[in-house]
């Protein structure tokens, strides 16, 4: 029992620190309906400002902690909420997540422009005598773990008598329930999502700067694994109740001591089950958890006053610029594979057969997500179990590479499939946390398994040897690239004007109605996962083919967030945009690496940071999908057929006025 006791006693300040960070995520969705993935990245900010002045700089503790958390954390929350959020109050929540993504992936990277990329080692706390114990009889907590436990202990009273008692917090849930309607009630929807914003940015401003001395350094991938964990205990308390995820964040963290200390250290067990315990519990609580159901389907009362969405560009344009737009498309192909077979050299040649290999993988989240209404951030993992299969497949058994290729994609499809069987009964964000939850869990417990990856260094997969065609030539594998594309980019269009395609068009508009009439929502469901989950093992392996391995750092989970960012920026409905994505996933950081501006500052200069500044550049890019679901690329393709048509109905009037009779 003694023993029992000292792992719990080491388990309680981890347990707080998921419970400050899942508070943080709590007060955020019961303050704005924004469930913000992006609460680490600004965990992250306030924790940077403080490591660049407490340890570089050398400032007190209390003055670090006022610009860091004071000042810095509302700041940012106003900024978000001035500038964005609060457009954002009416919007569908498929808007408020990805714009959450859009700023997961954007802001780590433009902290990381300031920040440098000098290692940020050994990050100091609060804590003004860091090496104090404290002890109660042989247990012992030192005083950076003391300092959260305090800290968050009384967030957690302070933010429940906020919610319980007073009329802010009532006003803040009335806000979230309804804009419109709370303001026909008086209420200033913007100034109190003002103060939403500010005082969750705040915590998550004084959660990075407590939880920052947990880690080795400061970066900004450990803020979002601990975010993942507080997701669970948020979880547990239904997104709603603040007591129960402090609860929750306390048995997450006394748990996984208790696991370490009773599971031998050296076991497959210990080494796969402790650190995927947040990501396992996540899951299970997502499927099982009574208090989250029926949670995150409720929608404005007023919504429905709200415009319909404008018709597809392909629907209103005339059938000569359809026919116009077909000889264009075959017309920049047909030169595509000119300049592929005599002009591309060996660099650009690679550049493309990669955006290529991108587009057939991007065209996953166009199912799932365009056809589907779902945002699945499986899709790496997906990838990754395609590439895996071919690899294991071709190396163990022998078996021709092209044809494994697709029986690779055979198995993450199977996998894609028994993976929708269980989350059929969510929706919306809790789909979405979901399939992160699984992205987690196959990256932190089954790739590191011989049997899947053949260790760090992966496995090997060649290129295909088809008859007299030797893939190994890059062009003749760009050409192969080029041609699966457009084979599954015709499966995309066929399923998407078939049955299944418009079944799952109007499960999207109500399913209610959908069931009405007799469409089988479990069947759409799963064959949707399946073909997006086939269709990104197909890609995952190409793209490993292309490389010549399959390694455990192709298919990062982060990498699936990025690549839906992408294809939802451009336009998650439409094949082209999938395929547009791909390529400029290659070309745009090679642009820019190339695009010296010796007027700008060194940081801002797109030859120094090209990776940094490109990632930026597609996560804000997200922010414009409030305004423009459609995507980027269809709402400039309505524009540009606005302006044709204006310009040819000038031209006409001129021609009418110039013709006989119409002079004076």
């Amino acid at each position: 029992m003694t023993e029992l006791l000292s792992y719990a006693v080491r388990g309680f300040p981890i347990g707080c620190v998921f419970a400050l960070m899942a508070v943080g995520v709590v007060l955020t969705y019961k303050t704005s309906g924004v469930f913000n993935l992006a609460f680490g990245a600004q965990a992250f900010v306030s924790a940077a400002v403080y490591y660049e002045a407490r340890v570089r700089h050398d400032w007190p503790i209390w003055g670090a902690f006022l610009v860091a958390v004071v000042l810095l954390g509302p700041a940012v929350g106003c900024v978000l909420d001035w500038s964005l959020f609060r457009r954002l109050r009416t919007a569908p929540p498929l808007a408020r997540l990805v714009t959450s993504l859009g700023l997961l992936v954007a802001i780590p990277q433009m902290v990381q422009i300031w920040f440098g990329s000098s290692p940020a080692y050994n990050p100091l706390g609060i804590a003004p005598d860091p090496d104090r114990i404290f002890r109660w009889s042989e247990y012992a907590l030192d005083a950076n773990q003391m300092a959260t436990i305090v800290v968050t202990i009384l967030v957690v009273a302070a933010l429940t008598v906020l919610f319980r008692f007073t009329a802010l917090g009532l006003r803040m849930r009335a806000v979230v329930e309804s804009p419109r309607m709370s303001e026909l009630s008086s209420i200033n929807a913007d100034r109190v999502g003002s103060a939403a914003w500010m005082m969750s940015s705040f915590l998550a401003g004084l959660a990075g700067v407590l939880l920052a001395p947990l880690f080795a350094q400061v970066e900004a991938n450990g803020f979002f694994t601990l975010l993942v964990a507080a997701v669970a205990a948020a979880a547990f308390g239904g997104l709603s109740s603040i007591p129960l995820t402090f609860a929750g964040g306390i048995a997450l963290g006394v748990l996984q001591q208790v696991l370490a200390g009773y599971l031998p250290a050296d076991s497959i067990l210990s080494q796969g089950l402790r650190p995927a315990l947040p990501f396992l519990v996540l899951f299970l609580l997502l499927l099982f958890w009574p208090a989250l159901r029926g949670l995150g389907r409720t929608a404005d009362p007023l919504a429905g006053v709200d415009p319909p969405p404008p018709a597809p560009a392909a629907s209103v344009r005339t059938a000569g610029m359809t026919v116009a737009t077909r000889v264009l498309a075959v017309t920049t192909i047909v030169l595509f594979v000119l300049a592929t077979l005599f002009w591309f050299d060996d660099f650009w040649l690679l550049l493309f057969t990669k955006g290529l290999i991108f587009g057939v993988i991007f065209l996953s989240i166009t199912v799932i997500t365009g056809m589907g209404g779902q945002v699945s951030l499986s899709q790496a993992a997906f990838a990754g179990v395609g590439a895996f299969a071919t690899g294991q497949l071709v190396q163990g058994l022998g078996l021709p590479v092209l044809p494994t290729m697709f029986l690779g994609a055979l198995i993450a499809a199977a996998v894609g499939a028994v993976l929708a069987i269980p989350v059929l009964r969510l929706d919306g964000l809790y789909l979405t946390l979901a399939t992160l939850a699984f992205a987690l869990m196959w990256e932190n417990v089954l790739v590191p398994q011989t049997w899947v990856s053949s260790g760090p260094l992966g496995v090997d997969v060649p290129r295909p040897l088809v008859g007299p065609i030797d893939f190994t030539d890059d062009r003749a594998f760009l050409l192969l690239c080029l041609v699966i594309l457009a084979l599954v980019g015709l499966l995309v269009l066929l399923v998407k004007r078939g049955t299944t395609g418009r079944y799952l068009d109007a499960l999207r508009g109500s399913e209610l109605a959908a069931a009405s009439i007799g469409i089988d929502r479990k069947r759409a469901r799963i064959t949707a996962f399946a073909l997006s989950a086939g269709i990104a093992g197909l890609g995952g392996g190409l793209l490993a083919s292309q490389t010549g391995r399959a390694t455990t750092t192709d298919f990062v989970f982060f990498l699936g967030l990025f690549w839906v960012v992408m294809v939802v920026t451009l336009g998650d409905r439409s094949v082209q945009a999938a395929i547009t994505a791909g390529i400029s996933f290659m070309l745009v950081p090679e642009i820019l690496s190339r695009l010296d501006l010796t007027f700008v500052p060194t940081i801002l200069n797109p030859a120094e940071n090209p990776a940094a500044i490109s990632s930026i550049l597609f996560g804000l890019g997200a922010l414009t999908y409030a305004k423009h679901p459609e995507g980027i690329l269809e709402h400039q393709t309505r524009a540009s057929l606005a302006a044709t048509d204006r310009l040819l109905s000038r031209l006409s009037r001129s021609s009418a006025g110039s013709g006989p009779g119409g002079g004076s």
